[in-house]
């Protein structure tokens, strides 16, 4: 850009010269065209300026557009509004440059049909054109990076959001598996125990007895809701409150101990919950 204001300032102290020559050469007569020639090289000279520096912008801009597109976090799958801000500049660059070669053109023209042509300011009005004409296809380059990175970051976006769904489906299907097996895994640690005179269980079916028949312990149709629910690696102790009781379901007479309290009443102390509980899941107390 240098090299162009330094042949323009040629080219004008060139015309300049040129166009004093003529003034001293000149008649009264013609010197009125002589200062109109003047004027147009000023006023032509003053436009070629301001575009040199509208170009310049517009190569700065540029510049900046591609250090953002050779940035990749600037163009994440979080910066959609970054993206779309810079497709807008672009768009905006571009509708500018269009501008800037229109009034080349005009300039161009103006000069062609002045008196005051002058070759040197074609010359740099023709590297102007070549440089408005590199920036728009720049700038067309640059879009269709941006197109590509855009495609690229959705084409991301969609396999993480997947992997997202994945990571969700296999962390639900683990929650749930590991549900069912706490649920298993309660059950089976789950017991039942039931306490109660001889005349309260055979109420509720628990026991059966008659005359000269053996007692027969949880018939077909016991009452399974006389039962209390506990935990099997919880339940260590149980309050029979009765001063006498006696265990009627098959536990091993090893595995627990019937203790008095201070209070006089009797404690069942399971002492091997595996083996306790090993035979059945029910146990029932008679008290009296």
């Amino acid at each position: 850009m240098k090299k162009i204001v330094i042949c323009l300032a040629a080219g004008l102290l060139t015309l300049s010269a040129c166009n004093n020559k003529s003034t001293e050469e000149a008649s009264v007569d013609n010197m009125p065209t002589t200062s109109d020639s003047l004027r147009v090289a000023l006023a032509n000279q003053d436009s070629l300026l301001v575009l040199m520096n509208d170009i310049a912008d517009g190569m700065t801009q540029i510049k900046a557009m591609e250090n953002i597109l050779s940035t990749p976090s600037e163009l994440t799958a979080e910066s959609q509004d970054r993206r779309k801000q810079i497709h807008d500049d672009m768009m905006l660059i571009q509708q500018t440059l269009q501008q800037r070669r229109e009034r080349l053109e005009e300039l161009e023209k103006k000069l062609r049909n002045s008196s005051a042509n002058n070759a040197t300011l074609q010359k740099s009005i023709a590297t102007l054109k070549q440089q408005i004409a590199d920036q728009e296809t720049t700038i067309a380059s640059l879009r269709t990076e941006l197109a590509n990175a855009n495609i690229h970051i959705e084409r991301l976006t969609a396999n993480v959001d997947s992997l997202n769904n994945e990571m969700a489906n296999v962390n639900a299907a683990k929650d749930k598996a590991q549900s069912e097996a706490n649920e298993l895994n309660n059950e089976l640690n789950t017991c039942y125990y039931a306490l109660g005179s001889k005349k309260e269980l055979k109420e509720h079916n628990l026991i059966s007895t008659g005359f000269l028949r053996k007692t027969k312990i949880m018939p077909q149709d016991f009452e399974q809701s006389y039962f209390t629910r506990a935990d099997k690696r919880t339940l260590l102790n149980i309050d029979l409150h009765s001063k006498k009781a006696k265990v009627l379901t098959n536990q091993p007479a090893d595995s627990y101990q019937i203790v008095e309290a201070p209070n006089g009443n009797k404690v069942l102390k399971i002492v091997a919950p595996a083996r306790f509980w090993n035979t059945s899941n029910f146990l029932i107390v008679q008290v009296d």
